[in-house]
Formats: C-alpha cells, sequence, structure tokens
C-alpha cells in the first residue's frame, strides 16, 4: 500500500477547488492499492483557501524555524502546514505506509520543486512542508512526474 497526494487522485482539494487528476494514480486509489491524503486540509485549510508558498527556505526551512509559509493575502499559514503534515504522518505509520506519491511544487508536497515565494509562477529546487516531514520520517517520496 502506498499513499499519493489527493488531488492527484481526482479528489478536489486544491487551492483553487480543483484536482491534477493522473488517471493511473486514480485507478490506484480505486483499486485499493493507494490511500489519498492532503496534507493542507488535514491540517484544517478550506477547499477552496488562498494560494500560498514558502518564504524564506523550503520545508525543511520551516521544520527548522528559518521559514514561513504564507499566503497570498499575507496570512501566516505555516501553523496548519505543519498540523496537516504531522496528521498525515502519523495517519501513514499508522497504516506502515513507506512510499507516496507527491504533487510537485506544492508548499505542502513538492518533492524536489516547490514555488518560490514571489506568486510569480516560478519554482526552485526543494521540498515542502509534508514532504520534508515524510522523507525525515524514511517515508520515500516521489514526484508524480517520475511515475
Amino acid at each position: 500500500m502506498i499513499a499519493v497526494s489527493a488531488c492527484l487522485a481526482g479528489i478536489s482539494c486544491r487551492y483553487d477547488g480543483q484536482d491534477k487528476e493522473i488517471t493511473k494514480i486514480k485507478q490506484m486509489v480505486g483499486d485499493g492499492e493507494a490511500i489519498p491524503f492532503c496534507p493542507e486540509v488535514m491540517g484544517g485549510l478550506s477547499i477552496p483557501r488562498n494560494p500560498a508558498e514558502i518564504m524564506g527556505g523550503d520545508g525543511v526551512d520551516v521544520w527548522n524555524g528559518r521559514a514561513k509559509v504564507i499566503d497570498n493575502q499575507e496570512k501566516d499559514v505555516t501553523k496548519e502546514y505543519k498540523s496537516g503534515a504531522i496528521l498525515a504522518l502519523n495517519k501513514m505509520q499508522e497504516l506502515h505506509i513507506t512510499k507516496i506519491i507527491m504533487k510537485e511544487n506544492s508548499p505542502s508536497c513538492g518533492s524536489c520543486a516547490i514555488y518560490d515565494g514571489t506568486f510569480s509562477g516560478k519554482v526552485k529546487d526543494g521540498t515542502g512542508v509534508a514532504a520534508a516531514l515524510f522523507k525525515a520520517n524514511g517515508i520515500e517520496v516521489i514526484s508524480e512526474f517520475t511515475i
């Protein structure tokens, strides 16, 4: 059993109320081979919600107190991102999940790239908040682009 970002499974949970469905991933969930997670929603954020980006670093820096997750209205949503990541991690550990396919560029789920914090659509190398926590706890995090 693996986990997947819920938006990749066709669940409309992204900040804009949409999904980023990948047929193969949706089929995996339908066949009982994967479980969908959305750390942002698990952290209490609404659908839809304001877009957010990591300011001052990446997800590792958020966990180390050097960066924050800020939405486009300048609201600090770091607490919600961290809380959702912790809840998702706990559930994955409970289910003995050791691998997750995550949505690249997301401030939660980016496995190796995230938006750069300027809300300009530019990306930079780095991990999202949830992806960083999962990696630090031995869960293999892979991008949807590698499946």
